[in-house]
């Protein structure tokens, strides 16, 4: 832990030090464009010498900017790199974790013991296999029949039919139906 606060430490310093060069190089464009406009002043007075000494100066600020921005750049690099190393060594104890949780499994479970139980499991597939081809194998052509005769036996019992009678049945008149929707007697003999 005292490490990942030192490189924390290390970053946010890596940071600030990017931050300040930055502020140098406002502090100099702006110096840059004052001694510019300087510059120009003493030229209209005709004071070519000191304008030419101002811009002298003027150059190597402009290289000190340029130097400044190149630190810039590595500084920036700096913190990425020391931040990418962190997310490596993040990925490294992420790893390191992974193999150690691996490894107490094997430890619980050899190779011996999942040899063990396969096995154990193909017995087992082997056994119900057996008694699966006993059961299907174990009717004759006669068990068959006597299953099907008894299953039909057993059919008919449950649907008991009344017997039909042989003789023709009378024919019966409603009782409540009015009498004029009633055929008379003497018309159906007739028709008959």
């Amino acid at each position: 832990e005292a490490n990942v606060n030192e490189r924390g430490n290390l970053t946010l310093q890596l940071k600030q030090q990017r931050d300040k060069l930055r502020q140098y190089q406002k502090r100099i464009a702006q110096q840059l464009e004052r001694e510019r406009a300087l510059a120009r002043q003493l030229l209209r007075d005709g004071r070519k010498e000191r304008a030419k000494l101002l811009l002298k100066k003027k150059r190597y600020q402009e290289q000190l900017l340029d130097r400044t921005e190149n630190q810039i750049s590595s500084l920036e690099a700096m913190v990425q790199s020391i931040e990418f190393t962190q997310i490596e060594m993040k990925v490294m104890e992420g790893l390191q974790f992974g193999n150690e949780c691996l490894n107490k499994m094997h430890q619980v479970m050899s190779i011996e013991e999942v040899e063990r139980i396969l096995e154990e499991t193909q017995e087992a597939v082997e056994y119900q296999r057996q008694i699966d081809e006993l059961l299907a194998g174990s009717f004759t052509q006669e068990d068959e029949d006597a299953i099907l005769e008894e299953l039909s036996t057993i059919t008919q019992e449950q649907i008991e039919l009344p017997e039909v009678p042989s003789e023709p049945l009378p024919e019966k008149i409603p009782e409540n139906v009015p009498v004029k929707a009633r055929p008379r007697q003497a018309e159906l003999v007739a028709a008959s």
